[in-house]
């Protein structure tokens, strides 16, 4: 098993990194892929920067340079649903975009023309594996399966944040996952996306965003390295 992890900021991946066994390091397309094990995981960890670009270009180096056999998104993400809240844990059934509109064509909000579908399915096993690593790891932790929509944009207005949950009917809202997805789904490759709730999407709690994105992303982190290692 080879495993691509993904995570858009380093302090999504730093936990990650210090407990992998590092065996080379390869840069591509300015983002430095690391290559070694979890346990008797093989890993491919990498940071793939902020956005949706970034993001797909990072899975699909991932399939097409390295072969992995799934895909890890891991990160922080804003709780688009009121019952889901500040360090639970959203595990992705599916994940759609929240800023693509066709709709003039006929297509429905969030659905790529001629792609031929509008979410982009999660694979149930991986998912399960990450429930059930939440259960192990942080017990003390909500896990819920759910829907993630991305875009291009950090959500921090209530009407937005409305607006995108009345759109997607999605449970949270971030920058990356959805275009993962889309390249996971277009290279056949299985993904699922972890994402720790560090805020509420709508302004509140702005001054602590910081200490939440770092206690999330931890969060984040040992969930991601509990399942590899258990893989």
């Amino acid at each position: 098993m080879l495993a691509g992890v993904i995570g858009a900021m380093e302090v999504e991946i730093a936990a990650l990194k210090e407990s992998m066994e590092i065996q080379e390091t390869k840069t591509i397309a300015g983002m430095d892929f690391y290559v070694g094990h979890v346990g008797k995981t093989g890993v491919i960890l990498v940071r793939s920067g902020v956005g949706k670009v970034n993001a797909a270009i990072c899975a699909h180096t991932l399939v097409l340079e390295f072969h992995v056999d799934c895909v890890l998104n891991t990160g922080v993400a804003g709780s688009l649903n009121n019952d889901l809240n500040i360090e639970d844990i959203l595990v992705s059934r599916d994940a759609i975009y929240h800023d693509v509109n066709a709709t003039v064509f006929g297509y429905a909000k969030g659905e790529v023309p001629q792609l031929g579908t509008r979410t982009f399915l999660a694979d149930e096993g991986l998912a399960e594996r990450v429930v059930a690593a939440v259960a192990k790891v942080a017990p003390d932790v909500r896990a819920m399966i759910g829907r993630v929509a991305s875009g291009d944009q950090f959500i921090s207005d209530k009407a937005d944040k409305e607006r995108i949950r009345r759109d997607t009917d999605a449970d949270c809202c971030e920058m990356e996952g959805a275009a993962i997805a889309q390249a996971c789904y277009l290279d056949k490759v299985p993904f699922v996306i972890i994402r720790a709730i560090s805020d509420k999407a709508d302004g509140s709690d702005v001054m602590d965003y910081p200490v939440f994105e770092k206690t999330a992303a931890e969060h984040c982190a040992g969930i991601v390295k509990h399942m590899l290692a258990d893989m």
